[in-house]
């Protein structure tokens, strides 16, 4: 399964974190993100992201068009509910994943229940559904 990684600067710690622990399950899987994201995973796990342009150079509307291909099978988006204010990009990728049915996380709780999900199989019917 394609899984998509993006974090809020105040929240790529916490992305690390989250990946570090659910390692062995992302291993198994082909992981996207955007360019700072996915190097700062790199660099904990080991595990092989493909990278896009950071965000604010435009990685936010790769990892969008992905979605809009409905290459992605599910998105984690540990995302500041306190940001300033929503960015174009930001909001485009949930209205994209909800328009494709991708389950997208966008907090540590939820993400932990897809990961999990994952790992059980239970996301299998995205195969059938692309």
């Amino acid at each position: 399964m394609n899984v998509g990684l993006m974090a809020h600067d105040s929240k790529k710690k916490l992305m690390q974190n989250f990946c570090v622990a659910y390692r062995s399950v992302l291993s198994k899987h082909n992981l996207y993100a955007t360019g700072t994201t996915g190097r700062l995973i790199e660099e904990v796990t080991n595990l092989n992201v493909h990278k896009f342009l950071a965000g604010n150079l435009g990685g936010d509307a790769q990892l969008g068009a992905q979605i809009e291909n409905n290459v992605l099978d599910l998105m984690i988006f540990l995302r500041d509910p306190e940001a300033v204010k929503p960015q174009p990009d930001i909001k485009n990728i949930l209205m994209l994943c909800d328009d494709r049915s991708i389950p997208v996380a966008t907090n540590l709780s939820t993400a932990e229940l897809l990961i999990r999900s994952l790992e059980r199989g239970d996301l299998e019917w995205r195969e059938a559904y692309k």
